[in-house]
């Protein structure tokens, strides 16, 4: 499309606004699709505000919020004198062989850069052999079986066992109460579709996972960051933590904050979504309570994964929660997919029965890999600075000067991709900041970190136009 061609991006835009939620919400999701889809490619110019606002009819404080908002998640550059553009990309834009633009948020995992070490991405490598022992028990279990393996659900069998791990932990629970999901990322998916209608606040930790971020943005909802806890007393239509092992910095929230935040939540009437993908991984060997073991669990929704504890090609989920919530999320599921993966299921009930020596081995490999990045950052990058993790499988760094956004581009040049700290952040910010994980073996973790202290080193602290990141889990 020609940039000075305002008709063409009417065009593209077409029945923008037949949607339901504020004006700008939707014409923002508009905007955002086209620059996703690389349909709007990096530093088109758009149209003046008040140009796009007459020709679109609505008032100029619609295209405004729309441009900000994709300003702020770093789809676009709006300088003054030099207008609003779309940003540049972290990667140079590519095209699937059916010619296809190739969705620049997914450009890691689509199309892996020869010869960089990824740190974007922070699931487990290294499947364990009870891994390959559960699925050869799951398919002993599957060769008599005569089922059809529709189950929008989940499979009984996992369900039941998920039912027992957290009765086990202090929050009795049935298998009503949990539906089987493809991944963590299913799950967050399937309650903003079911809990948030356009133009709906949701409140969440900052820092915090991305991928949730994304999903809050996809349902058009306003995501606000929490400045503590009791910001829940503004009534959000939706609340999410990530108390255990937080993605990105590892941090753990003592127990008496878990039973505020849970009470808060309940006399306030807020949906609460509890992240536990890490909970299984605190350094200290113990798994805290869920928050709705606190108090009135019914407004509390438990996410839970196997991506993060086994591989993360295991890509079984889950949500506990209220039984009727469950319902309405199992018809919504239904619509999507008729339901998942039945063998991987299996595998999985087969896996918690042996929970116990499943994390205890992946918990001590992932304390030795964080020990080793810890000292190899000291000794190599002193200047920048980071507070150990207390689980998980990431740190959050500290750059001393400049952006991370411009330096990721340098330490790409130099082997390694890192995700900027501003993917984390609600509103864009901690852009001095960066998570680092520490997944891969020692002797990779070294040479990452000498490729870092290379990069650094040819750092001059220039900043440059915020842009899309890579996709982030």
């Amino acid at each position: 499309m020609n940039g000075a061609n305002l008709d063409d991006l009417v065009d593209l835009l077409g029945r923008w606004a037949s949607g339901r939620g504020p004006l700008y919400l939707l014409l923002a999701a508009r905007l955002r699709a086209l620059i996703d889809d690389g349909v709007l490619p990096p530093d088109e110019q758009l149209p003046p505000d008040r140009v796009l606002a007459r020709r679109l009819a609505v008032g100029r404080g619609t295209v405004v919020a729309a441009y900000d908002l994709l300003q702020q998640e770093g789809r676009l550059v709006r300088r003054q004198g030099s207008g609003t553009r779309v940003a540049a990309l972290d990667l140079p834009a590519t095209r699937t062989a059916d010619g296809v633009p190739a969705n620049p948020l997914l450009q890691h995992i689509l199309h892996p850069p020869d010869g960089v070490q990824l740190l974007t991405c922070a699931a487990p490598h290294d499947p364990p052999a009870a891994m390959f022992e559960a699925y050869a028990e799951a398919g002993a279990h599957l060769a008599g079986a005569h089922d059809l393996g529709y189950q929008p659900a989940g499979v009984m069998a996992l369900r039941t066992a998920l039912a027992a791990y957290y009765t086990g932990r202090g929050l009795p629970t049935t298998p009503d109460e949990i539906i089987v999901t493809t991944g963590a990322q299913q799950a967050l998916t399937l309650l903003a579709s079911l809990l948030l209608a356009p133009g709906d606040a949701v409140l969440t930790e900052t820092p915090t996972y991305p991928g949730a971020l994304e999903v809050f943005r996809h349902a058009a909802a306003v995501v606000k960051p929490a400045a503590g806890i009791e910001d829940l007393r503004r009534r959000p239509a939706l609340a999410y933590f990530v108390p255990t092992a937080r993605n990105p910095d590892g941090a753990i929230m003592d127990n008496p904050a878990r039973r505020r935040l849970a009470t808060l939540a309940a006399e306030h009437d807020v949906p609460l979504i509890d992240d536990e993908v890490r909970a299984e991984l605190c350094f200290s060997g113990e798994t805290p309570p869920p928050l709705a073991a606190f108090g009135r669990g019914e407004h509390v929704i438990t996410v839970g994964s196997m991506s993060k504890l086994v591989w993360g090609g295991l890509r079984v989920g889950w949500i506990r929660a209220a039984a009727p919530l469950i319902s309405r999320l199992a018809r919504l599921r239904a619509v999507h997919d008729l339901g998942g993966e039945v063998f991987s299921q299996f595998a999985s009930a087969a896996l918690l029965r042996r929970l116990d020596e499943v994390r205890a081995a992946r918990v001590r490999t992932l304390r030795a890999r964080h020990d080793h990045l810890c000292a190899e950052l000291r000794a190599r990058l002193p200047s920048w600075s980071f507070e150990p993790a207390l689980g998980g499988q990431t740190i959050w760094v500290r750059v001393p000067r400049g952006d991370v956004d411009s330096f990721s581009q340098v330490a790409l040049r130099h082997g390694v991709a890192v995700p900027p700290g501003r993917s984390f952040d609600p509103l864009g910010g901690h852009a001095d900041r960066m998570r680092l994980h520490f997944l891969f073996p020692e002797e990779e973790l070294s040479r990452a970190v000498n490729n870092l202290a290379a990069a650094w080193a040819s750092y001059n602290g220039a900043g440059r136009a915020v842009s899309r990141h890579t996709l982030i889990v």
